[in-house]
């Protein structure tokens, strides 16, 4: 088996909501439940966390993972883990959102093992299909369409396919990556996107470029954490699974 590394992107200025990492459920932050259950994948060889503020190293550190600090300059994600992993001996590196508290463990596995699966494919991901006829319309809920054999074709914030005809089943993308670390380490000089500029998605960069993203159906998704209103529905589900008082 490779050696694949989980790394976990933080940083602490974030738009909508400044020290999202740092936010309280039950007694533990936010960045410490992604870690704990990132941790319980079967086929992650190691776990980081890549941070621009010490005040989520120091968090880290506290709860007995492992952190590394980075340039407070990156704007994706993306370039953030370039940083982290350049002197990592994986061979797959594993994008895991910082703000998805209850990551389902299975999720991670499946996404690793899709990429493993298929070498011919430089990255994987993961989708769930949409249920809730209410989030076709919105723009924060990304959408992907992919072949017969799980390769994504394009993702959009508009609705694919358009049911301008017929219903179809429609797909939301996940935000979690699985890449060959050979070809992470180019990733920033893939061709500009204009793909990528128009949806603010990039990912569409390698689609772009003719690279192939293949896709990890999922049967459901944890919620994740974009505003403080978020935050309050991730509070409740954990505290109806016990998780927390």
């Amino acid at each position: 088996m490779k050696r694949i590394l989980g790394v976990i992107p933080a940083r602490f200025a974030s738009t909508r909501f400044p020290g999202k990492p740092l936010a309280l459920i039950g007694n533990k932050p936010m960045i410490e439940w992604t870690y704990i259950n990132a941790s319980k994948s079967k086929l992650l060889s190691g776990l980081v966390v890549a941070t621009d503020d010490e005040r989520i190293l120091s968090a880290v550190k506290k709860f007995g993972g492992k952190a590394i600090m980075t340039s407070v300059e990156h704007k994706q994600g993306t370039d953030r883990i370039i940083e982290a992993v350049q002197n990592e001996s994986a061979e797959i590196i594993v994008n895991i959102q910082g703000d998805e508290p209850g990551i389902e463990p299975s999720l991670i596995d499946g996404v690793i093992k899709t990429k493993v699966e298929h070498p011919e494919w430089e990255m994987s991901s993961a989708a769930v299909r949409i249920s809730d006829k209410a989030e076709y319309g919105d723009p924060n809920r990304v959408k992907v369409v992919f072949d017969r054999n799980g390769k994504a074709n394009y993702f959009s914030r508009s609705l694919i396919p358009s049911q301008f005809k017929s219903p179809s089943d429609v797909y939301r993308h996940l935000g979690i990556y699985a890449y060959e670390k050979s070809f992470l380490m180019h990733y920033n000089s893939l061709p500009k996107s204009d793909w990528e500029e128009s949806e603010s998605l990039e990912q569409l960069r390698a689609i772009q470029a003719g690279y192939a993203i293949g896709i990890y159906l999922a049967e459901h998704a944890g919620l994740s954490v974009d505003s403080p209103e978020d935050l309050e529905a991730v509070q409740k589900d954990f505290r109806l699974k016990g998780l927390i008082r």
